[in-house]
């Protein structure tokens, strides 16, 4: 048996042992009808309940203060999400796996640096256990002894020479004896921030007993909590199952609490934090999240040199347009302001005689291993024509959607150093047909585009534009399925300065276009989504 698969079975059988144990523990307290009456009492007070919950977020707001406390550069915004995207994970996958998620949900969101991110958490995470370690041996010394002997001073020992291990490892990035000290300033208010946010978790044990008759005092609550809490910290079943609810309860039969009441108070309290997580962890995933550009935008690039012998590049991506492209390339003029017009035709998988008609029109044939999709016709067509050292790049579709002498206008604010990144608007310009549906269509997704971008923009899905060399160069299409929104946002993020010119449009003759309502917006919102939050 291979190593990794030894290891997978090994950690499922460890896994299984401990939830046996652990449902076998909890066969013997469990009473169905104290559960019963506990879960009505809570239902019955859903203020109480929502309370509770409550002050559980505050604590999380606590860690999140903590965590930028000690990593400025750390956002509140990722702090928290990355907080509750552990949680989650805490709560559905084994072995506290959700612990590794702090740390890849803050580098897969930010550019901050690995070994901040896993020194602060290191720090952090052990500032955490010590706080609990305490909170339990000053809440209820009797019961800690009665569960966890001695054993717990030097547990505690370690998990304080680990929190400043990690401290100095933060600091050892900055500048020396200032990073130290700092490290040092932090390290107070960051631990009395982890006390102070144990005591609120343990609002949740206390609101639930209550209701559910057990008299349970603030301290005794915060006990439990710690109880709980440290023997959480071996789980390895998903969510801690089992475990939980066992070390709960026997910290609550050791405080005197009947064994029935005890269960369904620990059941009760660990269902209401999974609820918690699965809703708060859940946004999480997909918060914080950027909408629109920001309203400050990078200053604009600084331009190439342009030989002047440099020719104006025309790529056509092509998929089965053999009806059209051959007149698109021989409708294309021969230079355009006094520059010579190279032509590209990007073959993305054609299975008809489109290469061939376009190579016999004048046209460059570039061919893709297949039908990748536009937005990676797109990029191949950009990456070929930066390769010819242009004065100026155009995209044009194959359709004869779009006139090809229209090429001057389009590429003529780049040309002059105007603009970086020209669009030409069929709805700035004259529209001879365009089929009611896809005007609708158009209309609102320029909308969308004019919105997330910040810009004037009046067609957002123009099949005509043109690049400077440095946008060319810079620019991204980061899906294959399709490129005019994403490699819109791209530039404008990047600095680059956009405009748009009227065109003509006349709606295809023949053919069909391959965009759907639904892959569109299958596929194009969530790379939309990925280029605004893109590190």
């Amino acid at each position: 048996m291979p190593p990794s698969s030894l290891a997978r079975t090994v950690r499922r059988g460890l896994g299984l042992l401990v939830l046996a144990v652990a449902v076998a523990y909890l066969a013997r307290v469990v009473s169905g009808p104290d559960l019963a009456a506990a879960f009505r009492a809570l239902l019955r007070d859903p203020p109480g309940v929502l309370a509770a919950l409550l002050l559980y977020g505050c604590a999380f707001a606590l860690r999140t203060w903590s965590w930028r406390r000690v990593l400025p550069e750390l956002s509140l915004g990722h702090s928290w999400a990355a907080l509750h995207v552990s949680l989650l994970g805490n709560h559905v996958l084994p072995f506290r796996l959700g612990e590794a998620l702090r740390v890849t949900t803050v580098l897969r969101r930010t550019g901050l640096p690995a070994p901040a991110v896993v020194a602060s958490t290191v720090a952090l995470r052990s500032a955490d256990l010590v706080a609990v370690a305490l909170l339990a041996l000053a809440a209820a010394p009797g019961l800690v002894g009665t569960l966890a002997g001695g054993w717990i001073w030097p547990v505690v020992g370690v998990l304080a020479a680990t929190m400043l291990a990690g401290m100095f490892w933060l600091a050892s990035g900055g500048d020396g004896r200032a990073g130290r000290r700092r490290a040092l300033t932090a390290l107070p208010p960051v631990f009395a921030a982890a006390v102070a946010a144990w005591v609120l978790e343990s609002a949740v044990v206390y609101e639930v007993a209550r209701l559910a008759g057990v008299a349970l005092s603030p301290a005794e609550a915060v006990a439990v909590t710690a109880v709980t809490i440290a023997a959480q910290t071996v789980a390895v079943t998903p969510g801690g199952f089992g475990s939980y609810e066992a070390a709960a309860t026997a910290a609550l039969t050791a405080l005197g609490v009947a064994s029935g009441p005890a269960f369904a108070v620990a059941l009760l309290t660990h269902a209401l934090k999974t609820a918690y997580s699965l809703v708060v962890g859940g946004l999480a995933l997909v918060t914080p999240t950027r909408l629109r550009l920001p309203r400050v935008l990078p200053a604009r690039p600084a331009p190439l040199p342009v030989s002047p012998d440099a020719p104006v590049v025309v790529f056509i991506p092509v998929h089965d347009e053999e009806a059209t492209v051959g007149e698109v390339v021989r409708r294309l003029p021969a230079s355009v302001a006094g520059r010579r017009v190279v032509t590209i035709m990007v073959d993305d998988g054609s299975t008809d005689a489109s290469a061939l008609l376009a190579r016999e029109a004048g046209a460059t044939v570039v061919s893709q291993p297949g039908n990748l999709g536009l937005g990676a016709a797109v990029r191949r067509g950009l990456a070929e024509a930066v390769r010819q050292d242009p004065a100026a790049v155009v995209y044009l579709d194959a359709d004869l959607e779009y006139f090809p002498e229209d090429v001057e206008r389009v590429a003529g604010p780049v040309l002059t150093g105007e603009a970086d990144y020209v669009v030409g608007s069929r709805f700035a310009g004259t529209i001879e047909r365009m089929l009611t549906h896809r005007r609708f269509g158009n209309r609102v997704l320029t909308v969308w585009v004019r919105w997330m971008t910040r810009h004037g923009v009046t067609d957002g899905q123009s099949g005509y534009r043109a690049f400077s060399p440095s946008a060319a160069r810079a620019a991204e299409v980061i899906h294959d399925y399709n490129y005019a929104q994403v490699l819109t946002l791209d530039l404008l993020a990047k600095g680059y300065r956009y405009h748009e010119v009227p065109i003509r449009y006349a709606f295809r003759a023949t053919g069909e276009s391959f965009v759907k309502l639904g892959p569109y917006l299958r596929k194009v919102v969530p790379a939309v989504h990925r280029e605004l939050n893109s590190p």
